[in-house]
């Protein structure tokens, strides 16, 4: 697509390179957006569950999630702007769709599968890809490695949720 494309939907001065970022920006909140919608419902019984000591309240979470899409978002943007002939940069963004993926299903194995145990080790794996994501965007960007740790940090602190809840119920 060329720059005169963009301008006939008014949009002007921006190139696919712009446009991409930006969609790579805002899926992960539409991902984010779209999981808490099927699982609206199914969430509401989180209040009833019998939680670990250390669980927070309900309205952290969606602050959470939306700071570390965001975060996850920008991380990929960053990676995506790099030289494109790099292993890194082709593994780490294909990373970065695989956690996506993880990451939109765990909420619907937890919350409305209740299948708490087999929720924790998709966890397990989705912190596994995550990490690997961020070890590729370390050979590319540091700040784009530095952004993912707070992502690993909750998805290790929603591992000792999910297993606590698994146990606890």
């Amino acid at each position: 697509m060329n720059t005169a494309t963009f301008t006939h939907y008014g949009v002007k001065h921006m190139n696919k390179k712009t446009i991409v970022n930006i969609l790579l920006v805002i899926t992960p909140l539409l991902i984010g957006i779209a999981s808490s919608i099927l699982t609206r419902d199914m969430m509401l019984e989180y209040g009833s569950l019998n939680k670990p000591p250390l669980a927070p309240p309900k309205i952290l979470f969606p602050i959470a999630w939306s700071i570390l899409y965001l975060l996850m978002g920008i991380a990929a943007a960053i990676i995506y702007s790099k030289p494109e002939y790099s292993q890194y940069r082709t593994t780490g963004l294909i990373l970065h769709v695989v956690q996506l993926i993880f990451n939109f299903f765990w909420s619907i194995i937890f919350f409305n599968m209740k299948q708490y145990t087999f929720a924790f080790v998709w966890l397990v794996i989705l912190l596994m890809v995550v990490i690997s994501m961020a070890m590729n965007y370390k050979h590319i960007s540091t700040t784009a490695f530095f952004l993912n740790i707070p992502y690993i940090c909750w998805l290790t602190f929603a591992g000792y949720l999910n297993l606590a809840i698994a146990i606890l119920n």
